[in-house]
């Protein structure tokens, strides 16, 4: 693998985790999806951020771990 992939790898571990994390810990999704009057979907939407937040994390530290592992061996 390239160092190019290295990077998208990280890139998107890095945004997946903001933005889920900004869903989790901060009412920004209730106060989205209430104005449009989806509140509903509230009730279910913990069983979807928490495991996509631990998913964007596990991601970044692969890369990271990637990354430096292709560095050492070079």
């Amino acid at each position: 693998m390239t160092e190019k992939t290295d990077n998208k790898l990280i890139s998107t571990g890095l945004i997946g985790t903001v933005v889920a994390a900004l869903c989790c810990f901060t009412p920004i999704l209730a106060v989205l999806l209430g104005a449009v009057g989806l509140s509903a979907v509230l009730g279910w939407i913990d069983y979807v951020l928490l495991p996509a937040l631990a998913f964007f994390i596990m991601l970044t530290l692969y890369a990271v771990w990637r990354r430096q592992r292709r560095m050492r061996d070079h």
